[in-house]
This record gives structure tokens, C-alpha cells and sequence, in this order.
């Protein structure tokens, strides 16, 4: 059982920043894929972004591309999404998954291809 526990949101103004963390527990996290969802209210659970593979292979959403990064510290069990530039639109609730199984480039942008789930953190950027 991996357990996920995500920081970091809050309330920030258009074009404003904030970095979200997401500290997973066990032993060998740095095998894990990992990735950052949201889904705002009424509509599906996206991905954001996804690290995966011993290079650190990542891919984004095009909405988010250039603006935000997803990064990891293995030493501290922990990913990170940086988010610049943060539009309105950004407005969701985040969700930070890791799967213990290697994912290719489709299954890292799929909930399905995650086991298990943070609790999710709200991102609110007013106008």
C-alpha cells in the first residue's frame, strides 16, 4: 500500500505561482510512476503532468506546457508540480497518484494507469 499526502494549494491571483508537494510513503519510490491530476467541478479527472522511468521521462497537458513542471526528489519520497503563469482556468482540485507498475507514455496520462490516490488539494486562481 503506497499512501500519498499532498501541499501546497491555496488561493493565488492570475499569473501568480504556487508549488504543490505530494510525499508518498514506502521504500522504493523512486521506481514509482508518478503524476498530477485535477478535475474542476462538473468535469473528468485530467492529467496535468506525469514523471516516470529511471530517466525521468515527462509529459504535460498542452494546456499547462511551458508553465507548469513536475519534478521529483527521491530522497524525500516526493514530486513536486511547480505552476507559473496561473490562469483562471487552472481552477481544480489536484490530485497527485503513483503507480508501482512501469507505465508507458499512454497509461501515464490515464487515471486508470494509477493505484493509488492523495486526497487532492484545492487550486483557486481568481482573475
Amino acid at each position: 500500500q503506497v499512501q500519498l499526502v499532498e501541499s501546497g494549494g491555496g488561493l493565488v491571483q492570475a499569473g501568480g505561482s504556487l508549488r504543490l508537494s505530494c510525499t508518498a510513503s514506502g521504500r522504493t519510490f523512486s521506481n514509482y510512476a508518478m503524476g498530477w491530476f485535477r478535475q474542476a467541478p462538473g468535469e473528468e479527472r485530467e492529467v496535468v503532468a506525469a514523471i516516470r522511468g529511471s530517466r525521468g521521462t515527462t509529459n504535460y497537458v498542452d494546456s499547462v506546457e511551458g508553465r507548469f513542471t513536475i519534478s521529483r526528489d527521491n530522497a524525500k519520497n516526493t514530486v513536486y508540480l511547480q505552476m507559473n503563469s496561473l490562469k483562471p482556468e487552472d481552477t481544480a482540485v489536484y490530485y497527485c497518484a503513483a503507480s508501482r507498475t512501469l507505465l508507458g507514455s499512454s497509461s501515464s496520462r490515464q487515471p486508470g494507469g494509477y493505484a493509488y490516490w492523495g486526497q487532492g488539494t484545492q487550486v483557486t486562481v481568481s482573475p
